[in-house]
C-alpha cells in the first residue's frame, strides 16, 4: 500500500487523484479550499511532479477541482441551479411577471441572463415530430434555440418547436415575445397548459454542447424532454432540456393518488 490507501498497481497520478478526491469527499478537503502544490503532493506521495500535475487534471476532468491562475488549485463548489419541475408552469408562478428560469434563478440568488441565437422553420427530429404530432418529413416547425446563463456561467440549452401552422407571423417567431414569453402567445392561440409531461435522461454532450456549456471533459448533461398539453389534452409544444449535470439539479414534488 502507499501513503494514499490505494493499491501499488494504480498508475501513480491516479493512486494521488484518488487520495485527494477521497479527502474532498470527506470534506477534510472542503469546498473552496486550496489543494497542496504540484512540488508538495510530489514529496508526499514519492512522485515526480509531473504525476501530481496529472493527478489534478485526473481531479479537474472530474469537475472536482479547479485552478486559478496565479492562486493555486481549489476544490470547486458545487452550485445547483435547481429546476422546480412540479410547479415551475403554476399560475401562482406566473403572476410574478417572470419566466420559469428568471425566476428559478432569482429564488437562488443567481442573475439570469438568455441569448437566443437562432430561430427558424425546420423539419423536427422524428422525437419532437412523433410528441407534437406533427410530420417529420416536412419543415412543420419553428425552432427556437436559447442559451441560459446563471452569474453568466452557461448551464442550459433550450431547442423549443412550436407548430409551423401556428407560429408564423406571430411574436412566436421573434426573440422578445412580450408579457409571460412564449407561453403568454400560446395562450393567445388558444393553448391552455394543463398537464406536462418531462422525460429525463443522462448522456454524454456532443460536442457542440460540450462547447456552449464550457463543460469540463467527462461531465455529463441531463436531458429533459418537455411536452406542454392544453386543455383538450393536446400537445403543443416540444422543448429539449440539455442541463451541464455539475451546475444543474432537478426537484419534482408530486402528489401521490388515493384512488384505487
Amino acid at each position: 500500500m502507499t501513503p494514499s490507501g490505494a493499491p501499488a498497481q494504480q498508475p501513480p497520478s491516479r493512486r494521488i487523484a484518488d487520495f485527494l478526491r477521497r479527502q474532498i469527499e470527506s470534506g477534510e478537503l472542503p469546498s473552496g479550499a486550496k489543494l497542496p502544490s504540484e512540488r508538495a503532493l510530489a514529496e508526499q506521495h514519492g512522485a515526480a511532479r509531473n504525476t501530481a500535475r496529472e493527478a489534478i487534471r485526473l481531479l479537474a476532468e472530474q469537475g472536482l477541482v479547479t485552478a486559478r491562475h496565479g492562486s493555486g488549485v481549489f476544490v470547486r463548489k458545487p452550485q445547483r441551479l435547481f429546476r422546480f419541475g412540479s410547479d415551475r408552469y403554476s399560475l401562482k408562478n406566473r403572476e410574478t411577471g417572470l419566466t420559469p428560469f428568471r425566476l428559478e434563478a432569482k429564488r437562488q440568488g443567481k442573475v439570469a441572463r438568455i441569448e437566443v441565437p437562432s430561430i427558424a422553420r425546420e423539419r423536427p427530429p422524428a422525437d419532437v415530430a412523433e410528441r407534437l404530432r406533427v410530420p417529420a418529413d416536412e419543415e412543420s416547425v419553428v425552432h427556437r434555440e436559447n442559451h441560459y446563463f446563471a452569474d453568466d456561467e452557461p448551464v442550459q440549452i433550450v431547442s423549443t418547436f412550436l407548430r409551423w401552422d401556428e407560429a408564423q407571423g406571430t411574436l412566436l417567431m421573434q426573440a422578445k415575445t412580450g408579457k409571460d414569453g412564449i407561453y403568454g402567445r400560446l395562450e393567445d392561440l388558444g393553448h391552455v397548459m394543463t398537464r406536462v409531461r418531462d422525460e429525463i435522461s443522462a448522456r454524454m454532450p456532443t460536442p457542440e454542447e460540450a462547447t456552449i456549456l464550457e463543460l469540463l471533459p467527462g461531465v455529463p448533461v441531463l436531458e429533459v424532454l418537455h411536452t406542454s398539453l392544453d386543455q383538450a389534452g393536446t400537445p403543443f409544444e416540444v422543448s429539449r432540456y440539455v442541463h451541464r449535470a455539475d451546475q444543474t439539479g432537478l426537484l419534482y414534488e408530486l402528489p401521490v393518488e388515493q384512488e384505487v
